[in-house]
């Protein structure tokens, strides 16, 4: 067994394991008895691509964003506080979870032999670029911020955001929010003129939206009084951002601010949730085309409903991990799917490929491309999967969907959710498990407050109280897996070719391919179907295989219709076979792992210089650039290059050192 250390970490060749099948394998080995259920493992290992917030395969000195007066998100510290340190016994939890077989995950369509590589050694291996509806990549390479044509008076100055103390700001945030018995805040002019009176003045207003202001002279002194000029309707109309400050906000500007946002890991809900923190907005007033990884540096276009370019640049000198730039002002928001795709440069580390093995990979992924599958974070990282979940929803079982997302379970789970759990288990009163959650707003904490404020005998109603989007994700994952099992029974049935009776989509419309027909198609047109009420299946022995499927799971594939149509599944299609674009890559060697291997949009901002790297350095790494269509994922991209299972699990029993 070949064995490759670099630092703390050891990637080994993973051999074949004999072991029980678990109930879904079971199943899918009796929907087809040709279905091969393992993959070519011996050719195939990646590093751990999601690890735990304190990982030391990663520099975290920059991970805590901070405030102006230094505090520390809250969620952080709770995390950093359930950490227990223990990589066996990590490794030991992660035996529960999942290996890409379990979730349909079994075929390769290039024939390299795979080689070993690290992905995401250090989260900035792995960069992603947004691609517009037009075409255009988003690059951050501008700070200015945009001159309106017609001048606003009450655009902040750069002292609006100096001249109000950490105390006064504190003051008038508990006023806005109606949090103290104060009907008003007074702002002593310590040095007393105009200029200095109407910088308060608008320091309040943009800081502070829903609050009026007036000058007073009380004792000699001058005064800076804040107030609500209509109550608490002011206030609700002006959180709402439909409304804001009419009057301070010039026609000839678009309401939107569309800006670049450059993060660094942290997911794109993560980071609206800090710039609405900071800007004392609802994060509802942002939208964007596509949400983006956690552990890794990302690129995508934002719009926020009237923020002024100022405002958000001015979040450039408080905040780590992000820089916003790139400014205009636009007449419309962004929508959820606009984008085209997103460009990936991803290095993998420490590669053992030959010059051949890596040329054929690489060519093969951009002529032949790979399997469309959904990644492993479809499912999930625990010993629930969420398809599981999905499943018992489809089935109309509702206990099982409250006893699965809340009773105990084997895994890396942080100690609050371990003593919620263990709480339920005992005494399945949702008031007392909830009370062991300091963090509410997860799945847990939700369905918890659900079943306190509906009772065990309405689990749809507090089922309900999780938002819409969360609730879907779990019907959507059950797709998926069958839709990954589907596939790969599909390239084991009938290879990389079109046959008669696979579908092609014309014009939208799914329709068979025919006898006459198949010689005009490839294996790139073919698609297959997400199960649903509102698609067809093929006509070939897998149009039969869905149906099995479905029956084992206690489902009618002809009826897919839910008597809660939120959970209803009109079905989709998706093309089995992707050719990424763009694709190029490189060979380079080096000697230090801490180094970059590649200069980031900001490092291009800040002037840094590319890295010298050497020509005969202990280690190699490959370099790699492509880009995808929406929802393909670049971790299945990369598994076919690698030859290697994506899964945690897998990664975990090959590798314990690597927590050390």
């Amino acid at each position: 067994m070949e064995t490759v250390e670099m630092t703390s970490v050891s990637l080994k060749r993973p051999r074949s394991e004999d072991g029980v099948a678990n109930a879904d394998e079971i199943k899918r080995q009796k929907i087809s008895e040709k279905s091969k259920t393992g993959n070519n493992s011996g050719q195939s290992v990646e590093t751990v691509t999601e690890q735990p917030e304190k990982s030391l395969l990663e520099d975290t000195k920059n991970e805590i964003i901070l405030t102006e007066e230094g505090e520390e998100q809250e969620d952080q510290e709770l995390e950093d506080s359930d950490e227990d340190g223990d990589p066996e016994s990590f490794a030991d939890m992660m035996k529960h979870g999942l290996t890409e077989s379990d979730v349909g995950i079994t075929k390769f369509v290039s024939s390299h032999k795979g080689f070993s590589g690290i992905l995401k050694e250090r989260y900035s291996d792995f960069v992603v670029h947004e691609i517009g509806k037009d075409g255009r990549v988003s690059h951050l390479d501008d700070f200015s911020v945009p001159v309106d044509d017609e001048v606003n008076s009450e655009d902040p100055s750069e002292e609006t955001f100096t001249v109000l103390s950490d105390e006064d700001k504190k003051r008038l945030e508990e006023l806005q929010l109606f949090k103290n018995k104060e009907t008003s805040v007074a702002i002593e002019v310590i040095e007393d003129s105009k200029e200095k009176r109407t910088i308060i003045h608008q320091a309040i207003k943009s800081l502070f939206p829903g609050l009026e202001t007036k000058t007073e002279d009380r004792d000699g002194k001058k005064y800076i009084i804040a107030y609500h000029a209509a109550g608490k309707k002011a206030l609700a109309k002006v959180r709402t951002a439909t409304d804001p400050r009419k009057h301070s906000w010039p026609k000839s500007r678009g309401s939107y601010c569309h800006f670049v946002l450059y993060k660094e890991n942290k997911d794109t809900m993560d980071a609206i949730n800090v710039l609405s923190k900071f800007l004392r907005v609802k994060p509802n007033i942002f939208s964007y085309m596509g949400t983006k990884d956690k552990r890794a540096i990302t690129v995508q276009e934002i719009a926020v409903l009237r923020i002024t370019a100022q405002r958000l640049a001015h979040l450039n000198k408080c905040l780590m991990n992000f820089k916003l730039g790139n400014f205009s002002y636009k007449n419309h928001p962004l929508k959820l799917g606009e984008l085209q795709g997103n460009h990936f440069t991803v290095v993998l580390r420490n590669i053992t490929g030959t010059d051949d093995q890596i040329e054929q990979a690489m060519q093969s992924l951009r002529e032949t491309g790979f399997i469309n599958y959904y990644g492993m974070q479809r499912f999930g990282t625990t010993a629930v999967p969420t398809y599981q979940i999905g499943r018992a929803i489809l089935q109309n079982n509702w206990n099982e969907v409250m006893d699965l997302i809340l009773k105990p379970r084997p895994g890396a789970e942080k100690g609050y959710l371990v003593k919620c759990r263990e709480e339920w288990a005992k005494t399945k009163d949702p008031a007392a498990a909830l009370k062991k959650l300091p963090v509410k707003r997860c799945v847990e904490g939700q369905l918890l407050r659900g079943l306190s404020k509906y009772g065990m005998k309405n689990i749809i109603s507090a089922f309900g109280i999780i938002p819409r989007n969360n609730r879907l994700m779990y019907i959507h994952s059950y797709q998926s897996f069958v839709w990954n099992n589907m596939v790969s029974q599909r390239i084991e049935e009938y290879g990389l070719k079109a046959v008669p009776g696979d579908l092609i989509l014309k014009g939208g419309t799914a329709v068979h391919i025919g006898e006459g027909d198949v010689d005009n198609y490839t294996i790139h047109d073919v698609v297959m179907p997400l199960p649903g009420f509102d698609v067809v299946y093929p006509k070939h022995k897998i149009g039969e295989a869905y149906k099995e499927m479905l029956v084992a799971d206690n489902l009618d594939i002809n009826n897919m219709r839910h008597k809660i149509r939120d959970y209803s599944l009109s079905g989709a299609y998706r093309k089995i076979i992707i050719r990424p674009q763009n694709v190029n890559w490189e060979v380079v060697a080096y000697d230090d792992p801490r180094i970059p291997l590649f200069n980031t949009d900001l490092d291009k901002l800040q002037g840094k210089p590319l890295p010298v790297l050497p020509t005969d350095g202990k280690f190699r790494a490959l370099k790699m650039a492509f880009s995808l269509p929406p929802s393909t994922y670049a971790t299945m991209a990369i598994r076919e290059v690698l030859k290697m299972d994506t899964s945690i699990k897998n990664q975990t029993q090959l590798n314990t050192t690597w927590l050390r």
